[in-house]
């Protein structure tokens, strides 16, 4: 009979929970990636418009251009304050995924006990089943012996 893990169903419910919280792992990241995009573009925005207002000669103009650098740069503050939320969801989710690995790998470890366990057993089986056959085969082969002794000693007198 071939092994059969009793906690398989078990065993296959972690493994597709581990598989489902890498996912949610990646998604996380994809957000931290997008939020840093974000923060990318405005502090490239930020520097185009400093260039802007270098370069540009109108004194009228540099009010507006500090109004919207102060718009930029809060942007940014609320984009560094959600790039740290995302970052803390992102770590928070690395260690539900470490805690599902370890799950598995616990369930794994004991299958492969439970295996080797199950291998002993067919062994120690395929032992005494082997030993029952000898013992049988040495108890013909003195019965057949007596016989043949006894023959010839009737054949002898």
């Amino acid at each position: 009979m071939p092994f059969r893990y009793r906690l398989q169903k078990v065993l296959d419910f972690r493994i597709k929970k581990k598989e489902e919280q890498l996912q949610e792992v990646l998604k996380a990241k994809n957000e931290v990636d997008k939020i840093q995009k974000k923060i990318d573009e405005n502090n490239f925005e930020i520097t185009g418009v400093i260039k802007t207002m270098r370069t540009t000669t109108d004194y009228r103009m540099m009010d507006s251009y500090d109004k919207y650098l102060k718009h930029l740069y809060e942007k940014g503050k609320e984009l560094d304050n959600q790039k740290l939320e995302a970052e803390k969801i992102l770590e928070e989710e690395k260690r539900k995924l470490v805690e599902c690995e370890k799950e598995v790998k616990v369930l794994e470890k004991h299958k492969e006990k439970a295996k080797e366990n199950y291998i002993e057993e067919e062994k120690q089986a395929e032992n005494k089943l082997l030993s029952e056959v000898a013992v049988q085969k040495y108890f013909r082969i003195t019965k057949e012996k007596k016989e043949e002794e006894e023959i010839e000693d009737l054949k002898g007198k």
